[in-house]
């Protein structure tokens, strides 16, 4: 993408600064393009199977290079059906010693010290995130976190030290930045299709109220107090983190700088409660505070702006906004449009109408991000339509080849930090709230994520 005329304004930028921005501490790498020495088989383990966690770990144990050696759950029956999968999937040939761990909450620690992994693959609660992945660091193992990469900031910069300090990578596994169209548009930008970035608009709306049966395990036993006691953008990632990428937040060219946010009131939850379960029910024994909806905005280095919603609440379809708008035109999700300055070349006549529909096909031939091309036939049949596959095929050919990860430690914690920071600004009346700089003033001399072949 073009971005002279803004890097003349991020010259004349007041830095970053917050409270948490001390000198790294000695004996500490910057983690921005780190590549890890090559791991020509890597030894797998697996903390959480039961949502998320399956996807991931039946994708790794069909690739070359990969030895599952242990999975951990509370649970034996997801423990055990995971393991008859993977021997399945290895055929006689792979996986046939994995280490089983269920039944208690701090099972997972033993098996980091009995099994000493390569590579950890966390898809637990959010609130266990932090804590897994910096003792997973710690007992040299590279962590791999489903998102948020944690709950508080205090994490996150517990997060950057641990990784920095053990030099192993600590990446949040945002899947979404491997979606045909969010890679598609990707590299649209970087071929400056749509000239200067300047603002953004990114979310997940997703009713998730049936969530609220899962009541014993599973993702609303757990996810459904989130909803009850924080009030604020709770699941911002799947949204922010490609059109994070488009603009090279945090790489080089710009970075979050600043966030406002506001939320609707709490009324879908409650109102949903009532209407399914009895009165002395424990979802109707709940103070529901966090807003149906929140609303944030986000103001960049470069005075770029990112319009970020979330809410999993409201009846109404899904959608990520997934949209960039540039000088010469404007990309845009759900669903997918596009529209430039003087037309889509041979689609449309001028800016004022969208190239969609059938008409897309010409631009899917033209800008299909080449990852895509070249794996989308291996990937296919993974979660999400391919995209979950995708980004693991990447951790893992990464990791086998000592190349750095598609997305780095700080574009985790920048992404996460979204969370906290909206809580903050709507406890304040929509104050403005800071951006930690997880890089400590070293995004500057980060390499941009290159449209990777």
């Amino acid at each position: 993408m073009s971005a002279a005329g803004l890097a003349t304004a991020a010259a004349i930028l007041p830095s970053c600064s917050s409270p948490e921005q001390e000198a790294r501490p000695s004996r500490s790498t910057y983690m921005g393009d780190f590549a890890a020495p090559k791991l020509p088989t890597i030894r797998v383990a697996a903390i959480g199977v039961g949502a998320r966690g399956p996807s991931h770990l039946r994708f790794l144990s069909k690739l070359d290079g990969v030895e599952v050696v242990a999975i951990c759950d509370l649970y034996e029956d997801l423990v055990k059906r995971e393991v008859d999968y993977c021997l399945k999937a290895g055929k006689g040939q792979k996986h046939q010693n994995i280490a089983t761990y269920y039944g208690d909450e701090n099972k997972w620690k033993v098996m980091l010290d009995e099994v000493k992994p390569d590579a950890v693959f966390i898809c637990t609660n959010w609130k266990n995130h932090a804590p897994m992945a910096i003792e997973a660091m710690k007992k040299g193992a590279h962590a791999f976190v489903e998102v948020p990469i944690a709950v508080t900031l205090e994490e996150m910069w517990e997060i950057v030290d641990t990784s920095e300090a053990t030099q192993k990578h600590c990446m949040m596994m945002e899947n979404v930045n491997y979606s045909r169209d969010e890679l598609m548009f990707l590299n649209m930008c970087r071929q400056g299709v749509i000239g200067d970035l300047l603002h953004a608009e990114a979310a997940y709306i997703h009713e998730l109220r049936f969530q609220m049966e899962e009541q014993k395990r599973g993702t609303g036993s757990w996810r459904t107090h989130h909803y009850a006691n924080r009030n604020g953008n709770l699941y911002p990632t799947h949204g922010l983190g490609p059109v994070a990428q488009y603009m090279n937040l945090g790489r080089n060219e710009d970075n979050f700088k600043t966030l406002v946010s506001f939320s609707t009131p709490a009324m879908g939850r409650k109102l949903y409660a009532e209407k399914n379960y009895p009165a002395d029910h424990k979802w109707n024994k709940l103070d529901y505070k966090g807003g149906d909806l929140n609303t944030s905005i986000v103001k960049t280095h470069l005075g770029r702006t990112i319009m970020i919603q979330w809410d999993e609440t409201s009846p109404r379809p899904y959608s990520r906004h997934n949209l960039v708008q540039g000088t010469n035109g404007i990309l845009a999700g759900f669903p997918t449009r596009v529209a430039l300055e003087g037309g889509v070349e041979g689609i449309t006549k001028n800016h004022h109408r969208w190239a969609q529909g059938e008409h897309l096909q010409a631009l899917y031939e033209k800008y299909d991000h080449p990852l895509y091309k070249r794996l989308s036939s291996v990937t296919r049949e993974s979660g999400h339509g391919g995209m979950d596959g995708l980004m693991v095929y990447r951790i893992v050919e990464c990791l086998r080849n000592g190349l750095p990860l598609d997305q780095n430690l700080y574009e985790g914690c920048f992404w996460s930090a979204v969370s906290p920071l909206s809580e903050a600004s709507v406890a304040n009346g929509g104050a403005p709230q800071q951006f930690p700089d997880f890089t400590r003033g070293e995004w500057k001399n980060t390499s941009p994520l290159k449209v990777i072949s």
